[in-house]
């Protein structure tokens, strides 16, 4: 009876350590995708306009195509190498990071200095021109490489912000947001994709007058909504590229815009109140932010007139 006894004792000790576990998957997952917020809300920002002008048949089929390999590309590629370097070449992470922070700040500040500078965008005309499959392929892989880059950034972001040692627990938490995000990003694709489409649908002259005008006022609402969503993508890819580049100065020696954004939180806050928490933050990001913006539209010469031209002589079939 004693052993039956003890047998259960230990049962229970190996649940309850169990559940601490789940617990810790959990929390360090919940922490680390939300320092991704930026690059996920670029990525349902952008994913979009990879079904612009094609067959409202293939929407759906081609974001499923984009979100399983998002999936492949995070579980089954970025995932395991995140690890490796964590185990193997830690030193490594900052210099990632802070690549993927200044992509995030030249990509924001590119959209800030096209609303500067109009430029034409001939999407919609090629595919009134081309062939409808040929299109949607060179889309869907356009949207895939575009998606690793965005995933390679999300994983790493999201390991720099686990702080629990056991590679198991990394390696589930790692997990957890990379499933979670892709869901998230790719079920809101699909939804913006398809909102259209539903409208109509409670437009139709056959229904009742109120369903007619939901259904007209999500047609009217959706190009203002897109352009919502796009707006909020930039300024969080500047935000989280910003505060990335900031840290990462910090990790490495330069403290100096790191103090001096903390110091201008802390004294905002002094004056604000109840209020300060949310003060503090805001000034942070705010200032992180006009510091991305800055390193971006520094980049975006860099980019399109130096590097953009040396890739074109190596690859001229992808200029």
């Amino acid at each position: 009876m004693s052993g039956l006894l003890a047998l259960f004792d230990d049962v229970a000790a190996i649940a309850k350590l169990a559940a601490a576990q789940l617990d810790d998957v959990a929390a360090q997952a919940s922490k680390a995708g939300s320092k991704a917020a930026g690059v996920v809300i670029d990525d349902a920002a952008v994913t979009p306009k990879y079904v612009t002008g094609l067959p409202a048949a293939r929407e759906l089929p081609i974001v499923w195509k984009i979100a399983r390999a998002s999936f492949f590309n995070k579980l089954v590629i970025l995932l395991p190498v995140a690890l490796l370097l964590q185990a193997f070449l830690p030193w490594m992470l900052t210099p990632l990071l802070m690549i993927g922070g200044a992509y995030l700040c030249f990509e924001g500040a590119e959209k800030v200095w096209h609303l500067i500078v109009p430029h034409k965008d001939h999407g919609p005309q090629q595919a009134q021109t081309l062939d409808a499959a040929h299109i949607e392929q060179k889309r869907v892989k356009g949207a895939i490489k575009t998606d690793f880059i965005l995933s390679a950034e999300i994983m790493t972001i999201s390991l720099s912000q686990i702080d629990i040692a056991s590679v198991w627990i990394q390696a589930l938490a790692l997990a957890a947001v990379a499933i979670g995000i892709t869901t998230l990003v790719y079920g809101t694709v699909a939804l913006l994709v398809k909102a259209d489409d539903l409208g109509l649908l409670l437009s139709a002259k056959e229904r009742a007058a109120v369903t007619r005008a939901v259904g007209r006022g999500i047609v009217r609402s959706m190009p203002g909504v897109m352009v919502f969503i796009a707006t909020v993508g930039t300024v969080a890819m500047l935000w989280v590229g910003g505060s990335i580049l900031v840290h990462g100065l910090h990790d490495l020696g330069w403290h100096l815009p790191y103090e001096q954004i903390k110091h201008a939180a802390k004294l905002a806050a002094e004056s604000a109140g109840a209020a300060s928490g949310f003060v503090t933050w805001g000034v942070t990001a705010g200032l992180d932010g006009i510091i991305g913006l800055t390193a971006g539209l520094v980049l975006v010469p860099v980019v399109t007139r130096a590097l953009m031209p040396v890739a074109g002589w190596f690859f001229p079939e992808k200029a």
